[in-house]
C-alpha cells in the first residue's frame, strides 16, 4: 500500500527491503551448457593404456604344492598298496623265458591252469586282508596273464571292471634280451649280474626283446608310482605284475634297499604282499659301496 503526503510517496515496507535491487530472472537461455569432453585420440589411448599396464601389480599368489616324480624311498605314501604277481603263465609252465612285449597280449602269454588256481588263491588272500573292503583300484599290466589275474581278483572281491585300469608299458615284464626263449633256470645268471651292479644289462638280441637293467626297470616303476601318488589320494591300489622283477625292484626302492639286492624280495607266482614301510625287515647291506665280483656269477 502506498500513501501520498505533499507529493511524496512512501512505502509501507522497510527501507532495506525496498532498496534491495531485483535479481535478474533466470531462464533456460541464461544457463551455459556443459563443456563437451575433449576428443579422444590414439595418443591419449596409448598413454592411458601404458598407465594401466605399468600400474603396481598385486603380490603374486604362491604356486600350489604340486607332486611330481616320486622320490625313492618316499617320505610317505598317499595311498595303501598291495603288490601281486600274476599266477604261472603258459610259457612258465613250459619252463621257458618269455619277456618280449610284442607277444604280451597273446593268448599264449595267458595264465596256465595252475596259474589260474594260484590267482584265485591270491584273490581270496586279498579278500582276507580286506584290501578291497571299501573298494579299490586294480592296476594290471596289459600283459595277458596280468590282466587275466586282475579280472579274477575283481570278480572274487566284488570290484567293478570299471575299476580295472590297464597299464600299457610301465608294468611290462622285465626284458631279458638274449635270454629270451631259454630255460627259466638261466635267469639266475641275470640275478648274478644284478648283484654286481644295477646298471648291467642282459646281452642284447635282435628279435625285439628289450634288455633291461635293474636301473631301467627302476625308472619305469618310479614313473608308475608317481602317477598313482598324483592321481589318487587315500585310496587302495592293487598292482598286478606279470613277473617278479617289477615288484622286487619297486619294493626295494620304496624301502630304500640296495637295488643290487632286489632279488632278496623275490615274489612267487600268485604271491600277494602289502606295502608297509614300517614293517619291512632290515636287509644286510654290502660292506662297501662298490660290490666287487671277480668271477661272476660265482660271487660271495
Amino acid at each position: 500500500m502506498f500513501s501520498s503526503l505533499s507529493g511524496i510517496r512512501f512505502s509501507d515496507q522497510p527501507e532495506s527491503i525496498a532498496a534491495k535491487p531485483k535479481m535478474p530472472a533466470i531462464t533456460r537461455a541464461s544457463i551455459s551448457p556443459p563443456l563437451p569432453p575433449p576428443p579422444l585420440n590414439r595418443r591419449h589411448l596409448l598413454l592411458t593404456g601404458l598407465t594401466v599396464s605399468f600400474s603396481p601389480l598385486p603380490l603374486p599368489i604362491p604356486p600350489a604344492g604340486a607332486r611330481g616324480l616320486l622320490r625313492m624311498p618316499p617320505p610317505r605314501l598317499s595311498n595303501r598298496y598291495f603288490l601281486v604277481r600274476a599266477g604261472e603263465s603258459e610259457y612258465e609252465s613250459l619252463g621257458i623265458i618269455n619277456t618280449n612285449p610284442v607277444a604280451k597280449t597273446s593268448v599264449d602269454s595267458g595264465l596256465s591252469e595252475k596259474g589260474k588256481k594260484q590267482t584265485v588263491r591270491a584273490a581270496l588272500e586279498l579278500q582276507g586282508m580286506e584290501a578291497c573292503e571299501r573298494n579299490c583300484w586294480i592296476w594290471p599290466s596289459i600283459t595277458q596273464r596280468a590282466y587275466q589275474a586282475a579280472e579274477i581278483i575283481a570278480s572274487v572281491n566284488g570290484v567293478s571292471r570299471s575299476y580295472i585300469v590297464p597299464e600299457y608299458s610301465f608294468l611290462d615284464a622285465r626284458g631279458l634280451g638274449a635270454f629270451e626263449g631259454k630255460k627259466l633256470e638261466a635267469v639266475s645268471e641275470v640275478y648274478a649280474s644284478d648283484s654286481i651292479s644295477p646298471t648291467i644289462k642282459p646281452p642284447p638280441t635282435d628279435d625285439g626283446t628289450p634288455n633291461e637293467s635293474v636301473s631301467d626297470v627302476f625308472v619305469r616303476v618310479t614313473q608308475l608310482m608317481s602317477i598313482l601318488e598324483t592321481q589318487y589320494s587315500e585310496d587302495t591300489i592293487v598292482i598286478v605284475s606279470p613277473d617278479s622283477d617289477n615288484l622286487t625292484i619297486l619294493q626295494a626302492g620304496l624301502v630304500g634297499l640296495d637295488l643290487r639286492r632286489h632279488n632278496d624280495l623275490s615274489f612267487a607266482p600268485g604271491e600277494v604282499r602289502f606295502v608297509d614301510t614300517s614293517s619291512i625287515p632290515t636287509y644286510k647291506q654290502p660292506a662297501s659301496a662298490v660290490y666287487k665280483c671277480f668271477n661272476p656269477p660265482n660271487c660271495n
